[in-house]
Formats: structure tokens, sequence, C-alpha cells
């Protein structure tokens, strides 16, 4: 051993230390290296042993010649090999037995959190004798629950129940059933909490709690978090939903806190402390404590470590982890996990994995051994040895990593090499990261869209389409659609056409890639609806525009059906329109649509009326989705979730949410507008691009404002989904999207009942007219 140089053994045979082992020999101090018992992906030394077997562990470290042990997986602590190895005078990087407790016993473990002030779930322990009672709790919740058994379980022993039956059903699992063998001979059933995940781990020496950067994992199998619990599917770093202020606190509320705790208590934390923690809306709540890294957040997160991976964890076994720099490169990383056919239920073993990965892929190897030898001699055996040179062995083969400036860059590079693992029947997430790249998006302007920009070019045109107007034009630009002075139609009073021109934006991309392209008709032609609806006026004929770089047929004839069906239901003609090939304008591929409707209308009534004032009442009718505005910052926060995913709390797929059809209001709001209250309707607002913001003051008289009060109105599962992993405020989320409210009805307060008696579908009193913040929508 060269002076100053540690020989390390790593403890355990996973992804997790394989990523310890690559971590530890970047250091310049590193020695012999020695991963046990390893795997047959790490290149290098490995040695056999029960992990959790200290006596076994005590005597390879005594034979290697060890200086330090770095304990990964959580049987190891929970056996005691840190307490061995203590007692034998060798360092270790990893949590004794009594302070593992803070694992190996989740009953044990809240215990120690009320004792210290600890944030976690309400919740109870049972044991198997206590089935009967623990059936009554579950019922007299009244609601579905987390089961965990308390102890160690492989990262399995969770089930988040859907229903109450679920519930039940998981109790019986573990307590009668012993799922989880021992394990879940004591099982603790906690309240579901609902929010964000973040795993947030730190560096421990004792006395002090040095946080990583925060990460989180994709415990499901399938893609928008659905499916079966795993050991983990994927992970990245950091993640932005816990931004750096974020993460102090909860290193001081949590980990530093438990460290506190446990020196009080005699049982000094030494090693990494992982608290899985929920951000809800009443605050931070701990999910679990792990006393070792988290797999995969361990391989997420090493990659980032600045520092000597050495120099901490000698400093945290020797309590000096004040005089020790812990710094992170400034990056993103992604690790996407490759598991085996039947994966976690039953795992099929034996098949042959093709390692293609480059020399620049960083790939992590867990559940994989040698494979067979090839018979033969030559060139072709030597190649096929070294193509099929390991086989699946567990459940979770391998984690590659990406590393980049961004979430999207760090994804790019990690999906490149998972696509050089070769495993066949093997189960991959392609939605690894994807809330971070919700996040990601920096609001509607980052998307390629400046709704303040869009405003200005419309005030300063203004003026010149204004000077061609003449007194038939009775509105121009600005408004929902353009209204024209008729009056030779002499079969009405004082009759007015009413036009309007639009396009679906880039919600045509989405449903191009979808291939369905017949709503993109349905939606243009209901958008123009309502938009001279609104205007209390009446669709007369319908004409379109289709361009794109090369016509295909069978593209336009769908997007026509879907105008012509649209039509139909609105009681106006389809008289033609245009299909335009442009090639070098328009991308490969891209489809643009866009429409003319005209409508009639009485000139008397017209709307808005002049008589809005303060007071007056706003009811809110509900959308059918995002119909046709906000696509461009949709498109990039789901870029990371594929169109089949159906993430929380949809009860549909994520493709189906965002192509649902605009929903004409004409149906609705026709039998009001010709009825006998059809009076009392003093205005209308389509709500479109620029959200409640910007639409609503289209129809105010000068000197009036509106408070709009958030929370009226049920918000739909799709909106919930976006307000929840956007990571934007309710003021950009209001401004882009429609958030749940399609269409506003105002009148006075007093006709309010007559007229939601009128509609024939549930309607919300969203807001108010006030004489406030002249030309402002005020979200309170």
């Amino acid at each position: 051993m060269s002076p100053g140089s540690v020989n390390v053994l790593v403890l355990g045979s996973g992804g997790r230390e394989h990523a310890l082992a690559w971590a530890v020999a970047k250091s310049p101090r590193c020695g012999e290296l020695v991963v046990a018992p390893g795997n047959a992906g790490i290149t290098g030394r490995c040695e056999p042993v029960k992990v959790d077997d200290p006596e076994a562990v005590c005597a390879l470290a005594r034979r290697l010649g060890t200086d330090l042990v770095i304990i990964g997986p959580d049987a190891a602590v929970a056996a005691g090999v840190a307490d061995a190895l203590i007692a034998d005078g060798i360092a270790v990087f990893g949590a004794t037995r009594a302070a593992g407790e803070l694992e190996w016993s989740k009953s044990a473990s809240r215990a120690f959190c009320e004792r210290h002030g600890i944030a976690v779930p309400r919740s109870r322990s049972f044991v198997a004798d206590d089935l009967d009672e623990a059936i009554a709790f579950v019922r007299g919740e009244d609601a579905a629950m987390v089961v965990k058994a308390d102890g160690l379980a492989a990262g399995k022993g969770v089930v988040v129940a859907e229903t109450i039956e679920e519930t039940v059903d998981a109790v019986h699992a573990m307590l009668t059933d012993r799922a989880f063998g021992t394990a879940g001979s004591t099982v603790l059933i906690e309240e579901r909490l609902v929010g964000e995940e973040i795993s947030l781990l730190a560096f421990c020496d004792g006395v002090r709690a040095v946080p990583m950067p925060p990460a989180q994992d994709h415990k499901r199998l399938g893609e928008g978090d659905r499916g079966p619990n795993t050991g983990g599917m994927g992970a990245y770093a950091p993640a932005p939903i816990c931004p750096p202020s974020l993460a102090a606190e909860l290193t001081e509320s949590f980990l530093q806190r438990a460290v506190d705790g446990c020196a009080s208590e005699g049982r000094p934390y030494r090693g990494v402390l992982y608290a899985g923690l929920m951000l809800t809306a009443d605050g931070p709540r701990l999910l679990e404590f792990n006393c070792r890294f988290g797999d995969p957040e361990a391989q997420a997160i090493l990659p980032l470590l600045g520092g000597d991976l050495i120099e901490i964890a000698m400093a945290c076994a020797s309590g000096t982890l004040d005089d020790t720099a812990v710094h992170w490169h400034d990056r993103t990383t992604c690790a996407v996990v490759v598991a085996a056919p039947g994966y976690p239920a039953a795992v099929q073993t034996g098949a042959p994995v093709v390692d293609g990965s480059l020399s620049h892929d960083l790939v992590f190897w867990a559940g994989v051994g040698p494979a067979p030898s090839v018979a033969g001699a030559g060139p072709a055996a030597s190649a096929a040895r070294q193509r099929a040179a390991l086989t699946v062995s567990a459940g979770r083969v391998a984690a590659a990593v990406g590393i980049g400036a961004d979430i999207r860059e760090a994804r790019e590079t990690a999906y490149a090499a998972v696509d050089r693992i070769a495993l066949g029947g093997r189960q991959i997430r392609r939605d690894i990261g994807w809330r971070a790249v919700a996040r990601s998006t920096g609001g509607y302007s980052a998307s390629g869209v400046d709704i303040d920009e869009g405003n200005r070019a419309v005030d300063l045109l203004k003026a010149s389409v204004s000077a061609t107007h003449g007194p038939r034009v009775l509105a121009g630009v600005g408004g929902f659609g353009g209204v024209f002075d008729v009056s030779a139609l002499k079969s009405m009073e004082h009759p007015v056409l009413v036009a309007s021109t639009d396009g679906v934006g880039t919600k045509v991309a989405l449903a191009a890639q979808a291939g369905r392209l017949r709503g993109v008709g349905i939606d243009l032609v209901n958008h123009c609806v309502n938009d001279v609806l609104v205007q209390n006026a009446r669709p007369l004929f319908f004409l379109d525009y289709i361009a794109a770089s090369k016509i295909v047929a069978e593209q336009v004839a769908d997007i026509v059906s879907g105008m012509a069906e649209a039509c139909s239901l609105n009681g106006c003609a389809l008289l033609g329109g245009e299909t335009a090939e442009m090639p070098g304008v328009y991308h490969d591929g891209h489809v643009d649509v866009a429409g003319t409707l005209v409508g009639l209308a009485e000139r008397a009534s017209l709307l808005p009326l002049p008589t809005i004032e303060a007071g007056d009442v706003l009811l809110g009718l509900e959308s059918s989705g995002p119909h046709t505005s906000g696509y461009s910052l949709l498109r990039r926060m789901f870029a990371g979730l594929p169109l089949d995913a159906m993430p929380a709390p949809l009860r549909v797929s994520l493709g189906d949410a965002l192509l649902e059809p605009h929903r004409s209001y004409l149906p609705v709001l026709g039998p009001l507008l010709g009825g006998p209250v059809g009076h009392a309707v003093k205005a209308l607002v389509h709500i479109t691009g620029g959200g409640l913001q910007e639409n609503i003051p289209r129809v105010l008289p000068d000197g009036l404002g509106v408070d709009v009060q958030l929370g009226s109105w049920p918000l739909p599962p799709l909106f919930e989904l976006i307000r929840r992993v956007s990571g934007l405020d309710a003021e950009e989320l209001h401004r882009t999207l429609n958030m749940g409210i399609g269409m506003i009805v105002i009148c006075a307060r007093r006709d309010v009942d007559d007229v939601r008696a009128a509609l024939e579908e549930e309607t919300w009193v969203i807001g108010e007219v006030v004489a406030e913040h002249a030309g402002v929508v005020v979200l309170t």
C-alpha cells in the first residue's frame, strides 16, 4: 500500500455497490478495491461473502488488509456488521445496528420520530394477533391507506392501496399469508399522503448531517407512476421540486434532528441517512428512514460528487466531517433501470444480456451473473463470448446513467445507453425524470410563445386596422371576432354578420404524433363557434385551410371529417376550403389547420351589454380540457411521459386527456340565450389563449375589474396533474391555461339562480365584477 492510500472493501452486490466502487476508484487515495460479493458486471476484484454475517465480513476484511469498509445493503446494517468491524478496529462507513433501527423496524422508527418531533403521517402498528383490530382500524379510517411491513423487505414491503378493500387485502397478505415473511409479522398502517416525494440523503458523522443533492426515484413499475411497487425503476438528481433553500430546511427538520436524536440516545449515527419525504399541502412528512444509500438513488447521486468519497467516508467514520470538503458538480443526472422479464413478481433468470455499451456510457450493473462458456475456438467463438458475457440473475439488471446540463440532456444520454443493453423481454420505464421535465418549462414564454409580446403586437396594429373601418364595422381587432353590419338582410330587424378566424396551434403537432387528427377538425370548428357565440351570434358557414409539408390524403380526410361532424352538431354548413402543399415552408410531417366561421346576429341582441357593473357575478362552465390553448407549454411539460401513460390523478391516458376535443357551448348556451331569461345574460367570455386574465377584460366597460376566487370550482384531473408537476404559480397557470373553466356567463347577482336553472349542466360562481383594479383580473 502506497503512503496515504486506503484499501477499501465495498459490501454488497447490486447497482448501488457498483456505483460506490466506481466513486471510490476515482479517489487518488484508493489502494486495493474489493467488492464483496459483487456481481459479474463489475470490473475488478470481487470476493464471495454473506453480507449479513458479521464474523465472515470481519474475517474477509482482515484477510484483505482492509482499511475502510463501505456498507451498501440494509441487511448488513440490521445484522450488526458495522458493530463487529468497529470492535475489530476497522473503519466503517455504515450505521450500527442500534442506529440502523430507524430502518429495520418501522414501528420503532415511528416511536423515535414522535420522541424527537419529526413530522410523520398518522399511523398505527399491528401484529398478527391484532388482525381483527387492524382491519377495524382501516375501515374506521374510511379511506385507502398505506400498509408497510415493519422489517426489511428489499424495498418491496410497501403497498400503496387505491381502495379500502385493497388496504384490507394488504393487511391479510402480510399478517395472515406472510407475504414478506418475518419482515411482515408486524405491519404499520398509515394515512396515504398526497404530494411530491423526495429522497434526501446526507453524510453523517454522529454529529452533523451534510446533505446530498435531493433526488426523486420512480418506485412503480409502469409509466405515469402506475403498477406495482418495485425496488426502483430509475431516479434523477437534483430534483427541481426541492431547491437548495428547501433542501436546507428539510435537512435541519428531518436528517439533523434524527442525528441529534440518535446522539442523545447513545447510538451515534455514522454513515448515510436517507429520508424519504412527502411534500404535502400541510407541510413535509417523513415516509421512512433508510440507513444506507438508496438504489437507484446512489447511481444518480454519486456521479455528481465532486469531493473524494474515501475522504468523506473516513471523516464520517471518525467524526471529523467538519474538516472535510463535500461539494457537488452543477450538473443533472438521470438513472434508468433495465429490469428482467417478470420483475417484480416472478423474475425470469438465466437469459443472456448483451452489453453493447460504449466507453463513454455510465452503466452500473446489478442482477447479473456470468454467462455459460461458448464452445469452440477462433474469432467467432471469441466474439460470442464477449457479447454474451452476462446473464440475468435478479430482477434489476442494470442502471444506465446520463449526465447533462439539464434533465433533458441527462435523459437523452441515459436512454441512448439503455438502447445499447440487449435483453429479451426487458422492462424499462420510458418516463424517468418526467416530473423534472415538466418543471423545466420555465413558463409559456420559454416555450416560444410570449403572451405579452402578442398583446403588444395587437396594440401596435390597432390604430392601423381601425383606420380601415367604416361605420358598418361594430367590433374589430382584439375582440373574439369581427362584427360587420349587414342590414340588407331584411328578414331580421337589424342583422349583422359575426366572423371568427382561428387555428388549432401546436395541439395539431400532438394530434399528428398520436395519429388522431380527426379531433383537430372538431377543435377548430367549435373554437370558432364559441367565438361568435359570445357575441350572441349563431353560426352560418365555415371555411377551412389545411397546409402541410406534404399532403397525405388520409390525414386531410380525417381532419375534414372532424370539421363536418362539428358543423353538423352546431347547425352550420361546411362550404369548402383550401389545401396547400408547402415543402420548405413547413417541417417534414408538420400540418397546420385554420378556418373561418361566419355567424348571424341581431344588432340589438349583441353581447356584451354596456350594463355590466360592479357586483355582477361570474358563472363558470366546465371546459373539456385545455381546448386549443397552452399546447406549446404542455408538449414541453409532458415530453418525458409517453402518451399512453396514466399518472395519478388521471383516469384516462395522458394522450386522451390532452387531445379531448374543444367543446362547443352552443348546445347549452343557445337555449339560455333564446329563452325567457336570456335577457339576464350581460356577457359571455370564451376562455382561450391568455386564460382568465387576458380574456375577461375584453368584455368589461372602462373602470371595472374582476375578482376570481380560486378553488371555487373543482379542478379536473388533468389540470390537477399540471398544477402538481409544473412548478408554476397560480398566476402563470391561469394566464396560460383555462384550468377547467372554458366559458363564463356574466349576470346580475339577482339573476344568478334563474340563469343557473336554465343551464342544463353544473356551473360555479367563480367571481364578481368590481370597481377596483380597472381592466385587471385578480386571482384570490
